[in-house]
């Protein structure tokens, strides 16, 4: 990602990946795409930079076109436009950050001021989970034979707050987001404290697909995921918000400060770590989209989210702005001295400038607890949550049911059109550009650097090791023409 003059600390700049859809619908429909028999073994992926999924004229209509759409039009042939659309800027945005050529995508955000519906229409899909998808699941006539419509409209929220992240790396964007910055801090909050409420609960489940035996079943797994990794990047956003503190209005620092309490949530997340556990005695950490064990030699590596969370704190608690108005009650005085048992010589050696939170809780040990403020402070308060209820409460059955007869009961020539065109947004060449880490040989495990061109799935790292695939490809594609 490219270099960022605001933000605190240079070891912590974390980079960001497309959350893809899992549908199996849309990635068989992907590796059937164009394979060439002739050639048994591509050759490694194009390099990000060659890469292009939106030219910048492309780019600019797309960005121009985005607009906010009520709840009972989620899941329509407008708003699913807009979804694909969604997803090209994310991965256009990823390619852009990652291959250093500019970030185009944040840019006209910001010139079209388009963060706040972007912001919106999050709002919307994470208010549509809660009220409506519940309601529509208690249908009678509630029996979807291909859930592919439904994980579109789950993936939505994946997707904003994905293309979110990327781009609220630049100061510019937060402050472009006027005061929709209050709803989005109101977003990160809600779902840090789900976060919270559920480490005893264990992590997110793992992509065992074939122990749930209908779609539904699998939906609400994937769903589960999914929320899991949409969590990690609120978190993500958060933070790029706290390196904006000193830029922020008074109303979303109290908020941040008073009504939420974000210092003492965050030591909370430090102390449990819901992304991080040990299984089998070794420890693993939730990354990439998936758990990974951590090697011995690594373990005292600080974690990128690790490294978000003390980032965060940095800001809201040694900024001058953020000093002057969060008020060190005894109970904030004890959560916040619990943070003295991390500071370790190691962790110091990762992030230097943590010695100077270290220095700060050195102080607030001395320091005698100040009284709750009772000021009557005459404030903002955020809107988008609260109006989108006030304007549907009680028509979550009725939007259920239209959805139901409108959006979710597709015909199979519009499943298959919509999983084309699925296919060809989520095109291979831009998913191997965005992938966190490179694709593993089948074999050997090591790094791949070839794929079996004719069935598009399969990775091999030497050639030798393709003529071990190369006569079941070969039989499988025997079969499918078979059928």
């Amino acid at each position: 990602m490219a270099a960022s003059t605001h933000a605190p600390q240079p070891l912590c700049t974390l980079g960001s990946q497309t959350l893809a859809p899992r549908n199996t619908v849309v990635l068989e429909a992907a590796a059937r795409s164009q394979p060439n028999p002739a050639f048994p073994l591509s050759g490694p992926g194009p390099d990000m930079g060659d890469v292009e999924l939106l030219l910048p004229g492309e780019a600019d209509v797309v960005v121009r076109g985005l607009r906010s759409f009520p709840l009972r039009d989620i899941g329509s042939g407008g708003w699913n436009q807009q979804h694909e659309n969604l997803e090209k800027l994310n991965m256009q945005a990823i390619l852009d950050a990652t291959a250093s050529q500019g970030e185009p995508i944040q840019e006209l955000l910001v010139t079209h001021r388009k963060i706040p519906t972007l912001v919106e229409e999050l709002i919307a899909v994470e208010l549509w989970k809660q009220k409506v998808f519940p309601v529509l699941c208690r249908l009678e006539d509630f029996e979807p034979q291909n859930t592919f419509p439904i994980y579109m409209v789950v993936h939505h929220e994946a997707s904003i707050i994905n293309l979110l992240e990327t781009v609220f790396f630049h100061k510019e964007v937060c402050e472009s987001a006027e005061d929709t910055v209050l709803d989005l801090v109101d977003y990160c909050h809600r779902k840090l404290t789900l976060l919270v409420a559920r480490r005893g609960h264990g992590g997110p489940p793992e992509k065992e697909e074939s122990q749930y035996s209908t779609p539904m079943q699998e939906l609400q797994k994937q769903a589960e995921l999914m929320e899991f990794e949409i969590t990690l990047k609120a978190l993500s956003v958060l933070r790029y918000i706290t390196d904006c503190v000193d830029s922020l209005s008074l109303s979303t620092l109290n908020h941040m400060l008073t009504t939420h309490n974000l210092p003492c949530l965050l030591v909370e997340l430090l102390e449990h770590s819901p992304w991080s556990r040990r299984e089998g005695g070794k420890l693993q950490q939730f990354e990439g989209g998936r758990w990974q064990t951590v090697a011995p030699s690594e373990q005292q590596k600080l974690s990128k989210l690790d490294g978000q969370v003390w980032i965060a704190l940095y800001n809201l608690l040694l900024s001058p702005e953020a000093r002057a108005r969060y008020c060190l009650t005894s109970f904030v005085k004890g959560q916040l001295l619990k943070l003295r048992a991390f500071l370790t010589d190691t962790l110091l050696d990762q992030l230097p400038n943590l010695a100077d939170l270290q220095g700060f809780l050195a102080q607030l040990a001395l320091a005698e607890p100040q009284p709750p403020k009772k000021d009557l402070v005459l404030e903002q308060i955020p809107e988008i949550w609260e109006r989108l209820q006030q304007e549907n409460r009680g028509k979550w059955q009725a939007i259920a049911k239209h959805q139901l007869q409108h959006v979710f009961s597709p015909s199979e020539q519009d499943l298959r059109l919509q999983a084309r065109r699925w296919a060809e947004t989520y095109r291979l060449d831009v998913l191997e550009a965005v992938a966190p880490e490179r694709p593993r040989c089948a074999y050997c495990s090591a790094e791949a650097s070839k794929r079996c061109s004719r069935c598009q799935k399969e990775w091999e790292c030497q050639v030798k090791h393709w003529t071990k695939h190369g006569k079941a490809c070969v039989q499988a594609a025997q079969g499918d023409r078979a059928k």
